[in-house]
């Protein structure tokens, strides 16, 4: 069943789609749900719908909590679609929209959310930029466990997880997040840079506890030879 079978705000326009939706080209989509149509709508949702709930689960690491953000990123497409002018990639107009929808969620949590504005970090030898932001990061592409990885992720504030999630991710460049996120691409590579350091530590400490306790079991079945 379709989002608009699911939740609809206000009823769109009978369907104007005079071809098969499988022949439809996002463009042509875009400006059919413009003008209200259903199906048109319908055809986006089934293009984007799974990278938007993929977005989503990175953000906030529970797929119930990602469905209903899914729905709710869609439903704000459907009032604000009217706005798209093509000034962005569509995909980027919406990923944008839905970074916003889980934020809004997340600092309703009172999770402490990270400021896209700060500016970035000199690197303390040569008082220069530091070299290794915005850089591949060989320190977390190794063989993590991923069940730590993700909660290592989950334990990231908001603006730092955005920024993670988008770029390692979902892959995008620096110049597409400064726009998703509306920040400079100077503040995008400081907060990844942030959030890599962040997620080392809490890694290390995940190491550590783990190493801990399977030292405590070890000793626990240990023979008491005395």
């Amino acid at each position: 069943m379709g989002l608009l079978a699911q939740r609809r705000p206000t009823e769109p326009k009978q369907s104007a789609v005079s071809k098969p939706a499988a022949t439809l080209t996002e463009a042509e989509a875009i400006r059919l749900a413009q003008a209200g149509d259903a199906a048109a709508f319908e055809f986006l949702y089934q293009l984007h719908g799974r990278r938007v709930y993929a977005l989503c689960l990175r953000m906030v690491g529970n797929p119930a909590d990602a469905e209903d953000l899914m729905q709710e990123a869609f439903l704000q497409l459907f009032r604000k679609i009217g706005t798209f002018r093509g000034e962005s990639a569509f995909s980027t107009w919406l990923h944008r929209m839905t970074v916003n929808v889980v934020l809004m969620r997340l600092r309703k949590k009172s999770l402490p959310a990270a400021s896209l504005e700060e500016t970035t970090e000199p690197d303390e030898e040569t008082g220069g930029p530091r070299k290794d932001i915005g850089a591949p990061d060989l320190g977390l592409s190794g063989a993590v466990d991923r069940v730590n990885l993700e909660r290592a992720i989950g334990q990231l504030p908001p603006g730092y997880r955005a920024v993670f999630v988008l770029h390692d991710v979902q892959g995008y460049e620096h110049n597409e997040i400064a726009d998703i996120m509306d920040c400079s691409v100077g503040n995008s590579k400081s907060q990844l840079h942030k959030a890599r350091t962040r997620l080392r530590e809490l890694l290390q400490e995940s190491a550590r506890d783990q190493a801990r306790h399977e030292r405590q079991e070890a000793k626990a079945q240990t023979p008491n030879r005395n």
